[in-house]
């Protein structure tokens, strides 16, 4: 940000961005009502040299003002879609980062390729971290602010724009210890699952320690829970068989472990290291049903049998996973240098109960060897088939970005980037005891992204235009089994008005298929259910999947148009709209659903018997000539405040902050960042006191001594250590967060810049400013003693800036927030070209991939939060479809009616509550929630030709859960 002339009538206000104390208090001083309308005469604007240098010479009507560039902002001429400060992301009711980006759900999601809803790329402090296991258990009371960016903005990173940038800046100073208890269940009963998870936290400056531990486990469901019919009905069972619905799971037996340890520190001015580890361990056990046979009795009948009811067709499944991962962030000259490596190693083992000899069972009963009702548990165990794989990942990224050229209209920002990628596969099943796969991969990458400033409206060139930027980035990847591939984009960033802003960009982009896509381990499942549109039926089908070593690269071109406008008559509002069109050719796909012309394009992987029936499936990936999609998504952010709050409503009646005079005598003040509230407003209020205390460590203090123990404070902030009381015994009143806005690269504060400042404070007196803040005594922020007025604030008795006994930062002046965001897609166009001289299929009108496309989707959240208390709901939608057959005789169609959700969390802030806790102080720093998943128990729909609801499509099988409620117990210590 550089500096910005407003014209105002009578007076002229010049802002720049200066790391400076005087944010303190001359920033508190209002704007005079008369102003002039040009620069006087002879006078020479202030140093650009962002703030660092006070203007030589002051003039008596010019009013300067000085403050800072936000905290680990991103330096972006795209706008954020969205901004979360403190109060935002507590009406989330998240309980850690990971929660509350699942919450924000679409919103962090990309719009752009053939499916769209990429994942975000994670920033902290708007820096990339080495894995997003780095923060995921941060509990959100530890977020200043969080900014969600458009995917062009990800090119300044390093990585393509098809996803979206979430930049999470995290608060200076916080230490919390927490567990986290939770339950739920389907109302429905059949099962329910538990989680147990404790997390250590400790933030101060740029140091950071985190420790997580977390157990998750479900219970089994069984199609007997839910009285599915059985699809298997080609004769009549022995009357005692057991029913195999009782054992084939809906829902899988599953358990969980991973814990996770996160070291981040300084190495000195502009330098800090990262590291991090986890290690995890998921096991799983789904039930496919019961081994069965068809035997003929005397009279040439067919009567199915099933047994080993001991030894079920089991899937027992193990993983584990060993990551680590470091990042070294550090300045060279002009250069800001950011290096991240992350490592993972992981093992699978899938086990299958095998099939007995059904063969042999058949000719036994033939020869007169076997009764209908004999005991087939006499025969042996079949075993298993087992099917492991070894997988690993190592991947670095080193960015350099800077600032290369100023022209006429700003700075050009320019990034370079390298990496490398090894990976590698070792797959092995024991029904191919002589077939391994071996695959490894390396990958070597390099790019450069730059954005050029145009036109600027700040810098006065070409203003009447706006603000116009390019931005140009080109890329090359060298596989060690594809070759060279190369990826290049364009784009034209218009900002018509300060909240009016159009993009336009075009990404044409080679990739390769993953080696799990190529060589992952070959599974075989037995009773699948599959509907049938051929023959119109359900049958349980044996299915193959795993990985498919002919798969060719694929080639990508996209283009995007968007318009976002900061909406002007609601704070943190914003409408956004997009338009994407994207082709590809040569793309990787899993297994389609199996649709007649997928049969057609695809008969060597399916299998019927004499009858035709199908039998069997081999449903591992597959490659599609081409594919179009054109896409319109428009997205809502509407967001505002409830209540005045009680520092208003005193300064209403007359009851805000005492005047200078009355003011308390300096008192012992908590330490800076403590989260302490000012007489008049919120946490972050001007406090008389704390301003005379900082004025009296100024002014008082020999200037040497004093600057040096500013110095020191800084080294004690940046090394994680107590930093040292003021020259009067007490703790320093100044927040650290003025102080890091002082340090220059060195890490250490200028002699002259202290010495202009001291002046100034020492010139000032607390009166001036606590008159003039309307009785609530808040300055602007990022300006106050105690942090930004929003997304700043501390807690009750907050140790360290924690917020304990207090969730999410959110306002202590009694104001609420209010959210709501509402993001609609609708699908233009959706076509599949499986190869040439095949049909063109038409996703949105009949044919169908993975499942029935619909035209319209709409997703929709909303929260509200106040005096600890916070209601957060989120629905969502889709709109009708269907999936056309052959039209041949026993065929049918798919009708897949339009049909909504919606789903709530509750929760409540005990330590808020002072009765309580009095009476209780065990709920102190303590919040519980409550939720319900699809009230409405809601299902889609999905009917025949006839109007009958295929077996495949029971609405059970559809969706085994159904509403479900969740219960969540959550401490601070």
């Amino acid at each position: 940000m550089g500096t910005h002339a407003s014209f105002c009538k009578g007076t002229i206000l010049r802002v720049f961005l200066s790391s400076s104390l005087l944010a303190i208090a001359v920033s508190l001083v209002p704007l005079s009502a008369q102003a002039q309308d040009a620069v006087p005469d002879g006078q020479e604007p202030p140093a650009q040299d962002g703030g660092a240098t006070p203007p030589p010479a002051e003039d008596e009507d010019v009013i300067y003002v000085y403050g800072a560039a936000l905290r680990g902002r991103v330096d972006a001429v795209q706008p954020p879609v969205l901004e979360l400060d403190a109060e935002d992301i507590a009406a989330y009711g998240a309980g850690s980062i990971a929660e509350l980006l699942e919450a924000l759900g679409p919103q962090i999601s990309s719009g752009r390729g053939r499916g769209g809803g990429g994942g975000p790329i994670i920033l902290v402090n708007g820096v990339r971290i080495s894995s997003f296991r780095e923060l995921r258990s941060y509990p959100p009371e530890a977020i200043e602010r969080t900014e969600v960016f458009t995917e062009e903005v990800a090119q300044q990173y390093g990585y393509s724009p098809d996803q979206r940038v979430v930049n999470i800046v995290l608060k200076s100073n916080f230490s919390s210890r927490e567990i986290e208890l939770e339950y739920g269940q389907p109302f429905d009963g059949g099962f329910s699952t538990q989680q147990v998870e404790g997390t250590y936290l400790r933030l101060a400056g740029q140091s950071r320690l985190n420790l997580n531990l977390e157990w998750q486990n479900s219970s089994p469901l069984t199609e007997g829970d839910r009285d599915i019919l059985q699809a298997d009905s080609q004769a009549p069972r022995i009357p005692g068989d057991p029913d195999p619905a009782d054992f084939r799971t809906l829902v899988a037996d599953t358990a969980s472990l991973e814990g996770t340890v996160a070291w981040n520190t300084t190495l000195g001015a502009g330098t800090s290291l990262g590291l991090n580890a986890s290690a995890s361990r998921n096991d799983g056990l789904r039930l496919q049903g019961l081994d069965s046979v068809l035997l003929t009795d005397g009279a040439g009948n067919s009567v199915l049998r099933t047994f080993n009811v001991a030894d079920p067709l089991a899937v027992d499944s193990r993983s584990t996973s060993y990551s680590a991962g470091a990042s070294l962030n550090t300045d060279i000259g002009d250069w800001q240098i950011t290096a991240t490596a992350d490592g993972t190693y992981g093992t699978s083992r899938t086990r299958t109960q095998a099939r007995l000899d059904t063969l042999a069972l058949v000719n036994a009963a033939a020869a007169g060897q076997l009764a209908l009702d004999a005991d087939l548990g006499q025969f042996a165990d079949a075993g298993f088939d087992e099917a492991e794989s070894d997988t690993y990942r190592i991947e670095s990224l080193v960015t350099a970005r800077t600032n290369p050229v100023r022209l006429p209209a700003g700075d050009v920002s320019l990034t370079l980037d390298a990496g490398y990628t090894g990976n590698g596969i070792d797959s092995r099943d024991t029904r191919n005891p002589l077939v391994v796969t071996e695959l490894d991969r390396t990958r070597w990458s390099a790019g450069a992204n730059a954005s050029i400033p145009l036109t600027s409206r700040d810098e006065e060139f070409l203003g009447d235009v706006g603000n116009l930027s390019l931005n140009l980035q080109a890329g090359v990847d060298h596989l060690s089994d594809f070759g060279t591939l190369t990826d290049w984009s364009a784009g034209l960033t218009w900002g018509a008005t300060d909240k009016l802003t159009f993009t336009a960009t075009y990404v044409a982009r080679d990739s390769a298929p993953s080696l799990t896509q190529l060589g992952g381990a070959r599974i075989t499942t037995p009773n699948v259910p599959i509907f049938d549109l051929t023959r119109g039926e359900t049958v349980l089908v044996e299915v193959t999947s795993g990985g498919n070593p002919f798969l060719p690269a694929q080639s990508q071109s996209d283009w995007k148009f968007g318009v976002n406008w900061q909406l002007p008559f609601l704070e943190n509002s914003s409408l956004q709209v997009e338009y994407f069109d994207n082709h590809s050719e040569d793309t990787t796909e899993s297994f389609p659903l199996l649709t007649p012309a997928i049969e057609a394009a695809f008969a060597d992987r399916v299998t019927r018997d004499a009858t035709g029936r199908l039998t069997a499936l081999d449903s591992s990936f597959v490659t599609f000539a081409e594919q179009d999609v054109r896409r319109l998504q428009v997205g809502l952010n509407l967001s505002g405040e409830i209540g005045a709050g009680r520092a208003a409503e005193a300064a209403a009646q007359g009851r805000g902050g005492p005047p200078a005079a009355a003011a308390p005598s300096a008192a012992p003040a908590p330490a800076a960042g403590a989260g302490q509230r000012g007489p008049g407003g919120g946490a972050g209020g001007f406090d008389p006191a704390r301003f005379q205390q900082m004025r009296a460590q100024f002014c008082e203090a020999e200037p040497a001594a004093l600057l040096e123990l500013l110095n020191a404070t800084l080294a004690a902030s940046a090394a994680g250590e107590t930093p040292p009381n003021g020259p009067d015994g007490q703790p320093l009143a100044i927040p650290p967060q003025m102080l890091q806005r002082l340090a220059g690269e060195d890490g250490r504060i200028d002699p002259e810049r202290f010495a202009q400042i001291r002046e100034r404070v020492c010139s000032a007196e607390a009166g001036q400013f606590a008159g003039r803040t309307g009785g609530q005594g808040g300055p602007p922020p990022g300006a106050g003693a105690g942090g930004p007025a929003r997304g700043g604030g501390g807690g009750r008795g907050g140790r360290g800036g924690g917020g304990f006994g207090r969730f999410g930062g959110g306002p202590q002046d009694g104001t609420g927030r209010w959210f709501a965001n509402l993001q609609y897609t609708y699908e233009i166009e959706n076509t599949v070209l499986i190869a040439d001289g095949l049909p063109l299929l038409d996703l949105l009108d009949g044919d169908a991939l993975g499942g029935s496309s619909p035209r319209h989707t709409i997703s929709l959240r909303g929260g509200v939060f106040k005096d600890g208390f916070g209601l957060f709901a989120f629905g969502n939608y889709r709109g009708a479809s269907r999936i056309d057959g052959s039209g041949a005789t026993g065929s049918t169609d798919l009708r897949f009616d339009d049909f909504a959700t919606l789903s709530f969390r509750a929760f409540a802030d005990l330590g808020q509550r002072t009765s309580l806790v009095e009476a209780v102080p065990f709920f102190e720093g303590t919040r519980i929630s409550v939720g319900v998943d699809n009230v409405f128990d809601a299902r889609q729909r999905v009917t025949d030709s006839t109007g009958a609801v295929p077996l495949r499509y029971q609405p059970f099988l559809i969706d085994p859960v159904g509403r479900r409620f969740e219960i969540e117990f959550r401490k601070l210590f």
